[in-house]
């Protein structure tokens, strides 16, 4: 098999992307640009990532036959989401490069083995225990305290598969019963002041860059609003990459990663705790499209290709706005608006919650439009 430190794509070769959302579909944008063509793999045959390739494999990830199809016709894969099932993942690194690897996968898309992770390099969490039952969730309430989040360890984006308990008088057997699951975690809930992140990029060679430190808004538990550069001091900004840049070095990274993470007061002022690794381009990262002399997305294909790194320059303040739901049919304003660019998915029809597009714009104040 070859490594990662051996992967050398040129002009003319193609990446597979497992995941024909919207990310998939920027991913494979980026890469034409760069002279690479790209297959996508997913089993919605309305994925918007299809629209922009030549060639799609719409099949389910059990599908160990289609699997090894795409596989065989691609030089390198990578994935827009990282719950990719573990089965496919196996299968497929058994015949091409699978970056970033499986092996971060097993990390990442368990809860309890990410914050075990993150914690094990020195780096500040929420305080968090492991729960299976009811018994062992009140446990858990009794040395960590309420409020406090419970999460399903498995499978939750966007605030599904999670539940706030605020009191001790919380049906905890409700609760528990509702959330659907034997695998949980239960965290301390933090009062931040603010919800940031920091996109990281790193190449097989160990080489990583970093962009400037967004700030994040979510409403309804889904990512409305960020902004770059975040609203922190430059000790804070810095500490934040230098925790991105270990977790990639610590995870052996190839490709582009988001950590996202909480901004609290203390008595020495402030300091950051990590909430989540997401092992792919992620939506606060949307804003280096326009924003940046190099977008993430581009970033991860030089990563997973073999070639060097961008040095990402900010053009600006820039902030980018998600159109959810209902929200794609105000396009047209936004079109109107001098520094802003509008990017629409391809998706069908909106949804309460549904991301179908997303609007950047440099140098003009967050989420101003013209009259």
């Amino acid at each position: 098999m070859t490594s990662p430190s051996q992967v050398r794509l040129k002009p003319g070769d193609t990446i597979g992307i497992l995941g024909g959302g919207q990310l998939g579909r920027m991913l494979a944008t980026a890469a034409s640009r760069l002279g690479l063509r790209c297959q996508v793999f997913s089993p919605d045959p309305d994925s918007p990532a299809f629209d922009v390739v030549a060639n799609a494999s719409c099949a389910e990830y059990a599908d160990v036959e289609a699997l090894e199809l795409f596989a065989s016709d691609v030089d390198v894969i990578t994935y827009e989401f990282e719950n990719v099932p573990a089965s496919a993942a196996l299968v497929l690194s058994a015949r091409r490069p699978v970056l970033p690897d499986r092996m971060v996968l097993e990390t990442t898309q368990d809860r309890l083995a990410e914050k075990d992770f993150v914690t094990q390099l020195g780096i500040g969490t929420a305080q968090y225990a492991d729960v299976n039952s009811v018994a062992s969730l009140r446990q858990a309430i009794a040395r960590i305290g309420l409020p406090a989040v419970l999460k399903t360890r498995r499978f939750g984006y966007d605030g599904k598969g999670q539940a706030l308990i605020r009191s001790p008088d919380d049906d905890l057997d409700h609760i528990w019963q509702e959330l659907g699951t034997k695998a949980a975690i239960l965290e301390a809930f933090v009062p931040f002041e603010r919800e940031i992140s920091v996109i990281a990029a790193r190449a097989a060679d160990g080489q990583v860059e970093c962009f400037d430190v967004t700030e994040n808004e979510h409403r309804d538990h889904i990512l409305k609003v960020s902004r770059a550069p975040a609203a922190i001091p430059e000790r804070l900004a810095a500490e934040a990459r230098d925790i991105a840049r270990r977790i990639a070095n610590a995870l052996n990274y190839v490709g582009v990663l988001a950590v996202e993470m909480f901004v609290l007061a203390d008595t020495t002022g402030h300091k950051v705790l990590v909430n989540e690794i997401a092992p792919r381009v992620h939506n606060s990262g949307h804003w280096t499209l326009d924003g940046a002399s190099i977008s993430q997305f581009e970033q991860h294909i030089r990563a997973i290709a073999g070639w060097p790194l961008g040095k990402p320059v900010r053009h600006g303040e820039v902030t980018m706005t998600n159109l959810i739901g209902e929200e794609i049919h105000t396009y047209p304003q936004w079109l109107t608006v001098p520094g802003a660019t509008v990017h629409i998915y391809g998706k069908g029809q909106p949804r309460p919650g549904r991301k179908m597009g997303h609007v950047t714009q440099v140098g003009v104040a967050a989420g101003t439009k013209s009259g």
